[in-house]
């Protein structure tokens, strides 16, 4: 299993990250979770024995109960992985029970240690954007948090590129740690993040990780035109996400990962999976499953290269159009190229000139 370094930290975390949100059951999850202590052990050990010492969860999953769940089943392995968790999402009803606030992070961080059973998360992501609370408080929090002990590093997740932007910078005029790590939606059939988000993290020396590497059990390969989806999966059971715009482009897509896993030998999510720890400025990416099969499958997936040809496919028949100011940077301001954004420019340069002539 090949590692990376979070941003400009010391810390080093597998490309491979085991996502918990299968786990526990409650607050809304129960169709797409339902992991308990057996089946859920089973994962955390074989995804161990592989190579990933990287750990997600949040205190949204389950309504706690995937960190439970985690908590029970870590045991004397608890030093052996990075551990993160997440908070801001509703923990209530209350005035003050969402938000990243000094009085909501505090209590949720402290809640999500005793549902883990650790002193510590080596990590803690802001789960989303607080348009209340000043990011100041929020960083301000994080670094008492980091004082306290209960927390190594924070990072940051669905974040707009000028919200990262400005909670690095703010950061850095405070004198207060900043954010390591970024972790944000990311498949090749939503590559919006390339805009603006990814380049704004390479600048910043913010490390991305991707979320749900196959759409929310949309690039599972049971989703298919014209076919019922099975109901036991997530995009069988009516889950809202992810907000899909073009479905034709998407089943489009489907159906030549399909053709590019027959030629291959591989499943449809090994193909994603290798296609995104393959892309710019990926540190890498959270993976999930229901099935220990499936986890097996797309733990295989961090060991498979993808050859040049197929990737170059799915990366031209999923390219987004280059919008406003991208478009007019590639036509008259390409003598002085920006690094952290020239692979997607280079990718983009056929659809602004192409559709020119």
């Amino acid at each position: 299993m090949d590692c990376t370094r979070l941003g400009e930290s010391g810390l080093y975390v597998s490309r491979l990250a085991l996502g918990t949100i299968p786990f526990g059951s409650g607050g809304g999850f129960e169709k797409i979770a339902g992991l308990r202590s057996d089946d859920a052990e089973r994962q955390f050990h074989e995804a161990l024995d592989r190579g990933v010492n990287f750990i997600d969860t949040a205190n949204l999953y389950s309504a706690g109960d995937a960190e439970r769940v985690l908590g029970e089943i870590m045991g004397s392995r608890r030093d052996d992985v990075v551990l993160t968790s997440k908070a801001r999402m509703p923990t209530g009803d209350g005035l003050n029970d969402s938000g990243a606030s000094r009085y909501h992070l505090t209590r949720a961080v402290d809640d999500s240690l005793s549902r883990l059973q650790t002193d510590h998360l080596d990590l803690l992501y802001i789960h989303q954007w607080d348009g209340q609370t000043p990011i100041t408080e929020t960083i301000a929090t994080a670094n008492e948090l980091i004082r306290a002990g209960k927390i190594r590093y924070w990072g940051v997740s669905n974040f707009n590129g000028w919200q990262l932007a400005k909670t690095v910078y703010e950061a850095k005029l405070a004198g207060l740690e900043g954010p390591i790590a970024q972790q944000v939606y990311y498949t090749p059939e939503a590559r919006e993040i390339e805009y603006e988000i990814i380049p704004a993290a390479r600048d910043l020396g913010v490390a991305t990780f991707g979320w749900s590497p196959l759409g929310e059990g949309l690039l599972n390969g049971k989703v298919r035109r014209g076919e019922a989806t099975p109901s036991d999966t997530r995009q069988g059971t009516g889950w809202p996400e992810p907000h899909v715009t073009d479905w034709d482009r998407a089943y489009d897509l489907i159906e030549l990962f399909g053709e590019i896993a027959g030629d291959l030998g591989w499943s449809i999510p090994q193909v994603v999976i290798s296609w995104i720890l393959g892309r710019p400025g990926i540190n890498g990416t959270v993976i999930a499953a229901r099935s220990f099969e499936h986890l097996k499958e797309d733990l295989d997936a961090a060991e498979l290269t993808l050859p040049q040809d197929a990737r170059d496919r799915i990366t031209t028949a999923s390219q987004l159009p280059a919008y406003y100011p991208l478009w007019h940077r590639m036509m008259t301001a390409q003598d002085r190229p920006e690094a952290v954004e020239s692979e997607y420019c280079a990718e983009q340069h056929e659809h602004v000139f192409g559709s020119q002539q």
